[in-house]
């Protein structure tokens, strides 16, 4: 992740024009912009590759799905009977933004790893959330698997938590984890409201109120890492998850950008602790009852973390990436 070096040149500038107080901010963002647009570059690269959907394994409660192979002479850790993670990618893109994740998840044991596409003129949360819904059923009797796990970035973290959360998706769905998704709607980009699914992303929306509805007994675990940086989520806290009848944590990503939250190392080794960390007693495959259970902490340890978060009543960490 060393592309912000052409930056060094503008520093004493930045230090000259900018209160003291700003400057460290300013180059922080310029990093963090720097970044994103090295990652945009090379995402438009591999683009093509992630048009198609997957092919599908063969048939079968044995079958698996298969991953990528690690490079040579990278050493694999040891395997589990873990969860199928499925890996939802945000507003007009494909699979192709998880091609890093999914080659870490699959280096430390997540041997059945799927990449799903979903139509870039899908206007509507609700039905990509049901079509999601038939997709993961097709998973879960390929390879006889109750349940999977489910990293969705942006928009797709958003049609993930519908599936989970308002369409029955919490007895399929162990652990979601969003990356930079607005749960709380965002103001952003105010002219692209003539796509119907932008508008159903904006505060106050009825997908957006629907979200926020009770939810007595939900079985999924959210974690939700959110930027510091993040110029697509407006407030910011909008990436933050606050459901008083959710198991929610919230991870503060300090010093990277929207589109560097799929990809940076540090974030993707959050990802793989949240998703393998231990089920709390209350997320065991019990039927669901009328009454809340408690929210716990994630267990999370990547980078360097600081407690605190703005989203009060719910679990939080700092991960700063250096």
């Amino acid at each position: 992740m060393k592309v912000t070096g052409v930056l060094l040149p503008f520093q004493p500038l930045c230090q000259r024009l900018l209160p003291g107080s700003l400057t460290g901010l300013s180059m922080t963002l310029l990093k963090a912009t720097a970044l994103d647009l090295a990652i945009l570059a090379g995402h438009l690269l591999l683009y093509p590759s992630g048009i198609i959907q997957e092919r599908r394994p063969a048939t079968g409660a044995t079958a698996s799905i298969p991953s990528p192979t690690a490079p040579e002479g990278a050493r694999r850790l040891p395997t589990e009977a873990k969860p199928p993670v499925v890996l939802l990618h945000g507003f007009i893109d494909n699979r192709s933004v998880f091609v890093l994740l999914r080659r870490y998840l699959a280096q430390h044991g997540r041997q059945r790893v799927v990449s799903l596409n979903y139509s870039p003129l899908t206007c509507d949360i609700r039905t990509a959330a049901e079509l999601l819904g038939r997709h993961i059923e097709g998973i879960c009797e390929r390879t006889g698997s109750d349940r999977v796990d489910i990293v969705g970035h942006s928009l797709g973290g958003l049609i993930a938590r519908y599936y989970a959360q308002r369409l029955g998706g919490d007895a399929r769905v162990r652990t979601l984890v969003t990356l930079g998704t607005p749960h709380s709607g965002t103001r952003v980009a105010p002219l692209a409201d003539a796509h119907p699914i932008v508008r159903q992303m904006r505060p106050g929306s009825e997908v957006i109120e629907e979200l926020a509805r009770p939810a007595p007994g939900c079985r999924t675990r959210f974690v939700s890492f959110w930027s510091d940086l993040d110029h697509l989520m407006d407030p910011l806290e909008t990436a933050c998850l606050d459901h008083p009848d959710l198991l929610a944590h919230n991870v503060r990503v300090s010093g990277i950008g929207h589109l560097a939250l799929p990809v940076h190392p540090a974030v993707a080794n959050g990802i793989r602790q949240a998703l393998d960390s231990p089920p709390a007693p209350a997320e065991a495959d019990a039927a669901p009852t009328d009454t809340p259970q408690p929210r716990r902490a994630s267990g999370l340890t990547p980078g360097r973390l600081t407690p605190g978060g703005p989203a009060a009543g719910t679990t939080a960490e700092t991960l700063t990436v250096a």
